[in-house]
């Protein structure tokens, strides 16, 4: 099977560790959610969460062009939390020298945009 960047696959958890999980999407295939892509929120404890042998949903967010490794999330799955919140901007083009600026440029609208939908779910 060919995988690409945001395709949702189902796997199986083949491991679980303090940093995240490992889950094999077929028998030559793997990849790893952060522990920071398993849901919003802080996690206590990755073992009470996730279970090795457990079927699982995934979106695969990226994979290294060199290593093939994949990048797994199930919180960019989560419907209930806006999708501006799961978004990812990779700045890997070393010939753009933009830096920080960009992201500068924006925090003031994402701030108004975050308590905005605070104010909304209150």
């Amino acid at each position: 099977m060919a995988y690409h960047i945001g395709m949702v696959v189902e796997g199986v958890i083949t491991g679980v560790q303090p940093y995240g999980v490992f889950v094999g999407l077929d028998d030559h295939t793997q990849g790893l959610i952060h522990i920071s892509e398993i849901r919003h929120g802080y996690i206590k404890n990755i073992h009470e969460v996730m279970k090795i042998g457990d079927s699982i949903t995934v979106q695969i967010i990226d994979i290294d062009e060199y290593s093939k490794k994949m990048s797994l999330s199930t919180r960019t799955l989560d419907k209930k939390i806006p999708y501006r919140y799961v978004r990812k901007q990779y700045f890997t083009n070393r010939h753009r020298n933009i830096g920080f600026k960009s992201i500068g440029d924006r925090l003031n609208r994402w701030t108004q945009e975050a308590l905005n939908d605070l104010q909304k779910a209150d």
